[in-house]
């Protein structure tokens, strides 16, 4: 998926000797005209929303001239939508792996120093500097250590990591190795929640593959490294979300979280020395080491380097994914990339982060895309989901619903929660119902 969501059905139709055109909306009624402009020797026609290239054909304009693509920078993206995510030979085209091969000439001080050179931080939400928490791992002396993915993106509205594994899954598997490379760590895990059927099929086709061609398990690429490497489906459950109770359900335990410390890199699963860190935090790892982290670094601001990728859904016009640097102006995102609330309709907030993250209103839109500007807020930008709301959105009624939410998902551990979830649904289903008292 190019991220453009908006717009499917997406049709991507290319002649001999001219560049792809995308059509949009591409329904059944639609399908004839279509087929009559290819017969005539056009790839445009009625339905024509882009050409991928940078000159438009008659009325179409260049992809990079949408309102939605301008201002996006892809790097993460950049293979989305273009390569076959079940083809090896497509990502190693597309320079995949060579990420790895210079990882696997260098020592993991050195790995581990260029991450953290890059600035690049968790991109899960804790925003906690990636080559800092790899480096505690390498450190260790422990063994069996291991590295995890966590794959379990439960949030309402999110769908970054779905959009990167079902469209490049060969990017997230290669900054797993490399992580496991730079740690010495021997396996690694990816897990990835059940409602993500195609992500699983489509990542375990890729690791598949880099086992036959010499790209995981032992002597990588005849460096004298192995690192064993597996897909665990996720139990349905949102609290598996938290890196501790996504180690209980991947010690086919009860996905309950568990009080820190001791910290996963002490011990996390099964005891042993463990990282655990988000599908974006590892997908930019082959990026770091590809380009260096200067390149890396050459766009977001001085303290939030890099690019973030975004999920824009709820009353919006342009629903979809997109890769933006860190530091641009929510309502250049929210407004104008993703044209804002409906027709007729005012935007009253966005809900960002999650359920168990708050709302920005609307008077707060011109914020920067930064997590200390939302924190600052009572809220937390969390790992890129950004739900829309319009004047026609009861935001009671939002509360009604993620607090329920937040109640059904209770693991039960802990009185404040397992009790106080039910009884803000008590009030908050009062209030709507006109029967609020102070």
């Amino acid at each position: 998926c190019n991220g453009l969501c908006y717009a499917e059905p997406l049709v991507e139709v290319q002649l001999p000797g001219q560049p792809g055109v995308l059509h949009q909306q591409v329904t059944v009624d639609k399908v004839g005209a279509l087929l009559e402009a290819v017969q005539a020797g056009s790839a445009a026609g009625p339905s024509a929303l882009a050409v991928l290239g940078e000159r438009g054909m008659g009325d179409v304009p260049p992809i990079g001239s949408l309102p939605f693509w301008r201002g996006q920078v892809r790097r993460l993206m950049a293979n989305c939508g273009v390569i076959d995510p079940e083809n090896l030979d497509h990502a190693i085209a597309n320079r995949g792996y060579e990420g790895l091969d210079k990882a696997l000439r260098m020592d993991g001080e050195a790995v581990t120093k260029e991450m953290l050179a890059s600035g690049l931080w968790g991109r899960g939400g804790a925003a906690f500097p990636t080559g800092r928490k790899w480096d505690f791992l390498r450190t260790s002396q422990r063994h069996p250590k291991f590295i995890i993915c966590n794959a379990d993106e439960g949030d309402p509205g999110a769908f970054v990591n779905r959009n990167l594994m079902e469209s490049d899954p060969h990017l997230l598997l290669e900054g797993v190795i490399i992580a496991g490379a730079a740690t010495a760590a021997d396996r690694g895990f990816i897990y990835i929640r059940d409602e993500y059927p195609v992500c699983v099929a489509r990542m375990e086709k890729a690791i598949e593959d880099a086992y036959a061609s010499g790209l995981a398990g032992k002597n990588i690429l005849g460096s004298g490294i192995g690192f064993e490497v597996e897909v665990v489906r996720g139990a349905g459950s949102y609290v598996c979300g938290d890196e501790t109770g996504l180690l209980s359900s991947l010690e086919d335990r009860r996905g309950m979280p568990k009080i820190k410390p001791p910290y996963p890199a002490e011990a996390g699963a099964f005891a042993k020395p463990s990282n655990i860190n988000n599908v974006e935090s590892y997908a930019n790892a082959p990026l770091v080491l590809r380009n260096g982290a200067d390149w890396w670094s050459n766009v977001g601001t001085e303290k939030n380097t890099g690019t973030k990728m975004f999920s824009l859904s709820g009353q919006i016009r342009r629903v979809g994914v997109l890769e933006v640097p860190l530091g641009m102006s929510t309502r250049e995102v929210v407004m104008e990339m993703g044209g804002g609330p409906p027709e007729g309709r005012t935007l009253k907030g966005i809900q960002p982060g999650g359920p168990l993250s708050g709302i920005v209103p609307a008077s707060e839109v011109d914020i920067p895309l930064e997590p200390e500007y939302y924190r600052e807020r009572g809220s937390i930008m969390g790992g890129g989901g950004l739900v829309i709301l319009d004047d026609t959105n009861c935001v009671v009624d939002l509360c009604i619903y993620f607090e329920w939410f937040a109640e059904d998902e209770s693991c039960g551990r802990c009185t404040t929660c397992f009790a106080g979830t039910r009884r803000m649904v008590e009030i908050l289903r009062r209030i709507a119902s006109g029967r609020g008292r102070e």
